[in-house]
């Protein structure tokens, strides 16, 4: 019996995520002890204090948590001038992209989303067997206009970034809202932001303000990035109460854990971390900016925390050099960029650590 044939047709066309390589499996392969890890875009100076202290009183963990995730929803709500029933929390902001194509996706259907963009897009819309449909990117960043101009009858759906993983491009306010006016009310916006809090560009838009306005957005957020989060996973959507509502309908009972929620609530309480993270991050862009320049990489000028540079070639023998030196950055082969790396933007040492690393792999690989 073959049990993959018996998938439906769109799992069958999956392949498995592939997250950036833990520290424990390069110890496994190559014995490495001493090592950086920046591939998987998370916050260098971990997580909050607040969050971290919570976490030891906890002394309840027997018991379910709060489904309805009360406690988070009411200081999100604080926190964003929203009303708790235009919240979704998420096992990670990952989870509230599935809840939407497993809500509003049927075989027949069609998803948008731009090329270059976050893998879990086409992921998800293939496991509810929909089609996905990849518009050309301009620049490496998303042609919203394009993009507008792909919705058919079918399009259930369209998935945005800003920033975008992993190229690390935005678009400003007046680009979103151009966009935004063209789609039509039946189609599900998603606009990802899960790099929203370490963007510092004047003209870079909140998606929350235009939920008004705009009742079939969904905004999506996650505690895995600036709040250093992500070994808990939590993320949330924010939407009209009517998407809100459909979106309960299937997500997971108790998906939100409880170490999880509290560690959400103390986060969000924690400005200074986020500040400091902030800071580290845009400084750390500018580090790492000036050092590819230096060696002559070209690179996709980012907001996030993270930059893609390109080797110039086949960017796998790279890769595996700095992971012989201990550095793990993130291959972007799986986006169709073999020629890209991506790296997170970690500490000041870490960033020259990578350097360093990376110099020694291209003065190596081009003696050879």
């Amino acid at each position: 019996m073959n049990y993959i044939k018996l998938a439906n047709s769109g799992v069958q066309q999956l392949k498995p995520y592939e997250p950036g390589k833990p520290i424990e499996e390069l110890e496994r392969e190559l014995g490495v002890t001493d090592i950086v890890k920046l591939a998987s875009n998370e916050n260098p100076l971990g997580a909050s204090h607040k969050a971290l202290h919570a976490l030891r009183h906890l002394d309840e963990l027997h018991l379910y948590p709060d489904g309805a995730g009360f406690s988070l929803k009411a200081a999100l709500s604080e926190k964003l001038g929203i009303a708790t029933d235009q919240l979704t929390l998420g096992n990670g902001s990952n989870d509230v992209l599935e809840l939407v194509a497993r809500a509003y996706l049927q075989p027949g259907d069609e998803a948008i989303f731009s090329e270059y963009a976050f893998a879990v897009y086409p992921l998800v819309t293939l496991a509810c067997s929909a089609k996905p449909v990849q518009v050309p990117s301009n620049l490496f960043g998303h042609d919203l206009a394009a993009m507008a101009e792909a919705v058919t009858e079918r399009t259930r759906v369209i998935f945005v970034a800003n920033p975008n993983n992993p190229t690390g491009t935005w678009f400003n306010a007046h680009a979103l809202d151009e966009f935004l006016s063209r789609i039509p009310e039946r189609v599900i916006v998603v606009l990802d932001e899960a790099y929203f809090e370490y963007v510092e560009e004047s003209h870079y838009p909140n998606g929350i303000e235009r939920l008004e306005k705009y009742p079939n957005l969904v905004v999506t957020r996650t505690f895995s990035k600036i709040y250093g989060l992500a070994g808990l996973r939590v993320g949330y959507g924010i939407s009209s109460p009517q998407i809100a509502d459909v979106l309960d309908r299937v997500r997971q009972p108790f998906n939100v854990n409880t170490p999880a929620q509290t560690a959400a609530v103390a986060a969000l309480e924690d400005d200074d971390h986020i500040e400091n993270s902030r800071s580290e991050n845009t400084s750390g862009l500018v580090q790492i900016a000036e050092g590819l320049q230096k060696l002559h990489l070209e690179q996709i000028p980012s907001v996030a925390n993270f930059i893609a540079f390109d080797c110039g070639r086949d960017a796998m023998p790279v890769y595996e050099g700095l992971l012989k030196q201990g550095v793990i950055v993130r291959p972007l082969a799986g986006y169709d960029m073999p020629n890209h790396l991506r790296v997170t933007i970690g500490t000041s040492r870490e960033n020259e650590r990578f350097l360093e690393a990376l110099k020694h792999v291209l003065r190596d690989q081009a003696d050879e």
